[in-house]
């Protein structure tokens, strides 16, 4: 019964987040997402390139890619960042300067790396890890309630831009772990999203989530 209700959970939280009211026909239209300047936010990430890279793509396992990363997921996670919602260690020196900047500013930045191509990530060879985390991505367990992550990612890991889910395809491990366990402890609980993350993670023990990050990391199309 708790499987059913995340996966309608899940179905209600896509349709939510990427609907808005058409109030001449009553009826939900799919909403406008109008793309930042990636021109302009190449001028703002000065205070990213020390852990994020030139292009998004960092060099350390802990710090996330964020090339080729929806504009829509990065847009609403750097606010949450500014705003005090979402907190992390590894941001606390520059959240100074992400709240002297709009939410235009944000969203042109949110474009500049959106355009960047994700390197590709290399699974680890183990049979074992690799058979489990293809598993639970694509099939899920039904009898831990854990969906397929495939609901929200989609096959090849490449996310929903409308929705605002974010691709994870060739993300870094270390962060990819690190997530997994901070929605499994609630410790990462800003916006609607992580309420299906937490449910989700909350099932998971340490080895499906090391599971889960090596297929992740080397999940392309």
């Amino acid at each position: 019964m708790k499987y059913s209700l995340l996966f309608f959970a899940l179905l209600g939280l896509s349709v939510g987040l990427g609907a808005a009211d058409d109030k001449s026909k009553g009826i939900q239209m799919p909403e406008t997402f109008i793309s930042g300047d990636p021109d302009k936010g190449s001028a703002l990430v000065e205070s990213c390139v020390a852990c994020h890279g030139v292009d998004g793509n960092s060099i350390s396992t802990d710090w996330p890619k964020l090339a080729g990363q929806n504009q829509k997921y990065l847009l609403e996670e750097l606010k949450h960042f500014r705003d005090g919602e979402r907190n992390n260690v590894l941001m606390m020196a520059v959240i100074p300067y992400l709240q002297t900047l709009s939410d235009q500013d944000l969203l042109d930045i949110a474009a500049f790396y959106s355009k960047y191509n994700t390197n590709v990530g290399q699974a680890k060879n183990d049979e074992e890890l690799l058979a489990l985390g293809t598993q639970l991505y694509r099939f899920g367990d039904i009898k831990k309630q854990i969906p397929a992550c495939t609901s929200c990612h989609a096959v090849y890991g490449q996310g929903n831009r409308l929705a605002g889910y974010p691709v994870i395809a060739g993300q870094q491990i270390g962060y990819l772990t690190s997530t997994l366990k901070a929605y499994r402890s609630k410790e990462r609980n800003a916006g609607e999203s992580s309420l299906v993350m937490q449910a989700i993670a909350e099932n998971l023990s340490d080895y499906e989530i090391d599971a889960l990050a090596n297929y992740m990391h080397g999940l392309y199309e």
